[in-house]
């Protein structure tokens, strides 16, 4: 099965050479930039000089400009603002809103904040918490009227909360959302939650005992825009203007899905991994709460300076001091209420990770510190990464640590990038057979290859899958993945039977499950 990852998604390896992309022009060169002072500048050419070089075994470091690696990651904008001392001090914008298109990115250009969206449904929910709306730690049926949490033997003593939900420890199902493209018909939030036509996931599901396990769940905060319609009284996207949006000033944010004409006009459009854009632009979530939120860095940047300020007692805009403080402390493994949490650290924080889109936020409430970067591409986990830690490092944040950098996974993409899949495998056969393995894992290969068939490698992905299943012969998703990769190859009977090894291992892999029923194979 594809890599489910909290920040870092799928990616697409590039189908160019190396030299064609090491030699090649700039892409389009920034045309918007705001500075709170001049002196701004010099350190944005810092950040940008700062970027982490090609670092490949057995060569000599690589330096390349943004520009080059938004062209090595087919990634056609990137936007970018920072900001300190609870203020914004800068924002600057590079490349284009549509792969191919002249029109530049602005930093106006509205994204797809993805699951960026979560967080800041929380906030929403929490003011109307302090209203006394409705209770953090109550019975979530308590308060649902057109839909009710289905309860079992999960639920006979621990109840599904709002606090829970939004701490992702509710026991609930779906990790996340596809979307929809924009000429399907979609669901209403009551489908989505029992997985009824024309809904493109599972029924959302207590499984695990509430509040015993940190489980990632879409799903949950789906409940919660189900609650807070159903109490309201109002659609979603008119709540969140009213208890978040419009007491921050936030005019180029909004969770309409579909956007109006007016924004449509203003959004970047998404981009597959293999630098294509998405059919009519981009996918369209009625699963507002969970992955709903267009905007941009620098409105991100002032609802991450908002939480900050009220944590200090210097704003109550949207929620008191007391209750900001609960948001950021630990309520499960890595989350306080809508945001994660690093452990021994003010940071606090998302990622998210759309169709075509990817976002980070990244704040610092003692300091009242941060960035937001967004970007229109599959690909854009792997170049804001590189950048964040650029600006982190120009900033000092030192308890900011990227996930990426020096990692099997960069290596693997870079390798594949340049030098093709033989070097890549034959690089890790070598790091396994010579040791440590330090970071090696099945989830490398398999995120590499699920890259490959993205791009439609499928006879180079068939060759990564299998090595992985060599490697890892008592992974059940390796031979899942494999499977996969057959069916893309038309070679069914050779799915077929790794869907069935995949089973075999892991009897509980729904996915195989569906696939050998749908190809008319005995399971």
């Amino acid at each position: 099965m594809p890599p489910s990852l909290p920040r870092l998604a799928r990616v697409a390896i590039a189908g160019c050479a190396a030299v064609s992309v090491l030699t090649a022009a700039d892409t389009r060169k920034p045309v918007t930039e705001w500075l709170a002072r001049p002196s701004e500048a010099a350190r944005i050419a810092r950040v940008e000089a700062g970027l982490a070089p090609v670092t490949l075994p057995g060569a000599e470091p690589q330096h390349l400009s943004l520009q080059r690696w938004m062209e090595l990651y087919a990634v056609p904008g990137l936007s970018v603002a920072v900001f300190e001392k609870n203020a914004l001090v800068w924002a600057k914008t590079y490349g284009v809103k549509q792969a191919g298109g002249s029109e530049p990115v602005t930093v106006d250009t509205l994204f797809q904040a993805a699951s960026i969206s979560k967080p800041v449904t929380a906030l929403a929910a929490m003011r109307y918490v302090e209203q006394g709306k409705w209770s953090l730690d109550a019975n979530i049926n308590d308060t649902l009227v057109s839909w009710k949490v289905p309860d079992n033997e999960y639920t006979k003593e621990q109840k599904v909360t709002l606090r829970r939900l939004l701490s992702h420890s509710a026991g609930l199902t779906v990790h996340g959302f596809p979307g929809y493209a924009v000429s399907e018909a979609r669901p209403t939030v009551q489908q989505i939650l029992d997985g009824a036509k024309p809904t493109n996931t599972a029924a959302v599901r207590v499984d695990l005992v509430p509040g015993t396990k940190t489980r990632y769940s879409g799903g949950g905060t789906t409940v919660v825009q189900l609650m807070m319609m159903d109490q309201l009284k109002k659609p979603f996207p008119q709540i969140m203007k009213e208890a978040v949006l419009a007491p921050l000033g936030l005019k180029h944010s909004s969770y309409e899905q579909p956007l109006p004409p007016a924004l449509a006009a203003q959004a970047a459009s998404a981009t597959r991994g293999n630098g294509k854009s998405i059919d009519g632009k981009w996918h369209v979530y009625p699963e507002m709460a969970a992955a709903g939120l267009w905007t941009t860095p620098s409105d991100l940047a002032r609802i991450a300076i908002e939480v900050s300020k009220a944590r200090a007692g210097t704003s109550k805009r949207v929620v008191s001091q007391a209750m900001a403080k609960q948001m950021l402390t630990k309520q499960s493994e890595r989350f306080g209420i809508g945001f994660q949490l690093e452990d021994g650290s003010d940071r606090f924080g998302h990622g998210g990770s759309n169709e075509g889109f990817r976002a980070m936020l990244v704040a610092f409430a003692d300091s009242g510190s941060g960035m937001a970067l967004m970007s229109n591409s599959d690909n854009g986990s792997f170049l804001i990464e590189r950048v964040a830690a650029s600006i982190a490092a120009e900033y000092g944040w030192k308890s900011f640590s990227s996930e990426l950098q020096e990692s099997p996974m960069m290596t693997a993409d870079l390798l594949g990038r340049l030098k093709g899949a033989d070097a890549v495998l034959a690089w890790y056969e070598a790091r396994r057979r010579d040791g440590p393995a330090d970071g090696l894992s099945p989830a490398v290969l398999n995120q590499f290859g699920y890259g490959l068939l993205s791009a439609g490698k499928v006879p180079e992905a068939v060759k990564v899958f299998e090595a992985n299943v060599r490697f890892y012969p008592e992974d059940a998703n390796a031979y899942d993945s494999l499977g996969e990769a057959f069916l893309a190859a038309g070679r069914n009977a050779e799915a077929i039977l790794h869907y069935k090894k995949s089973l075999e291992l892991d009897p509980k892999n729904t996915h195989a499950v569906k696939v050998l029923e749908r190809l008319g194979a005995r399971h």
